[in-house]
C-alpha cells in the first residue's frame, strides 16, 4: 500500500482543531481515497498486447478500497495504460483521481465497479478468454 502522507497531515491538523463527534469519526479514519496499491505481477500468459515477464502496476480502487493482502494466485488481470480512455462509469457519481504513478500500468476498473481481477481458473476468467479468442473484442 502507498499511503498518502499529505492526506494524513491534513487530518492531523483538522484533529487539532476539532472536538466532539466529528473528532471521534476522524480518529477512526485509517484510509484515504488517495491511498493506492503498487505491486508486482509475474506474467505467465498474455492474452492481448505485450508484456515483460514481470510488471510493476498500480491499483487505485477508490470505490471499494484496496485489500491489504491478496489470496494466492494466479489471476487474470486486465491492465490499462494511463493514456488509454477511462472505462465508463457504472454508477451515478464517482470520485476519479488521476493515475498515481503514470509510468506504470494500472488495474482496469470502471468507476463504481469491481476491479478486473479474476482467479485464473474461475468461470469469469474462462469466459473472458473465450471472448478474446473469438475476436468479439478487438484490441485498440
Amino acid at each position: 500500500m502507498v499511503l498518502d502522507p499529505e492526506a494524513r497531515r491534513r487530518r492531523q491538523e483538522l484533529l487539532a482543531r476539532t472536538s466532539g463527534k466529528f473528532r471521534e469519526i476522524l480518529e477512526t479514519q485509517s484510509t484515504f481515497l488517495s491511498d493506492y496499491a503498487r505491486f508486482d505481477i509475474v506474467v505467465e500468459e498474455v492474452l492481448r498486447g505485450t508484456a515483460s515477464d514481470r510488471l510493476t502496476v498500480t491499483w487505485d480502487n477508490s470505490t471499494f478500497g484496496e485489500p491489504r493482502n491478496m489470496p494466492p494466485g494466479p489471476f487474470l488481470i486486465a491492465l490499462r495504460n494511463v493514456d488509454s480512455p477511462q472505462p465508463p462509469m457504472r454508477g451515478p457519481t464517482a470520485t476519479i483521481l488521476p493515475t498515481p504513478e503514470p509510468a506504470y500500468l494500472t488495474v482496469l476498473q470502471a468507476p463504481c465497479a469491481p476491479e478486473f481481477i479474476f482467479e485464473s481458473t474461475s468461470d469469469q476468467a474462462e469466459s473472458i478468454r473465450e471472448i478474446l479468442k473469438s475476436g468479439a473484442i478487438q484490441a485498440p
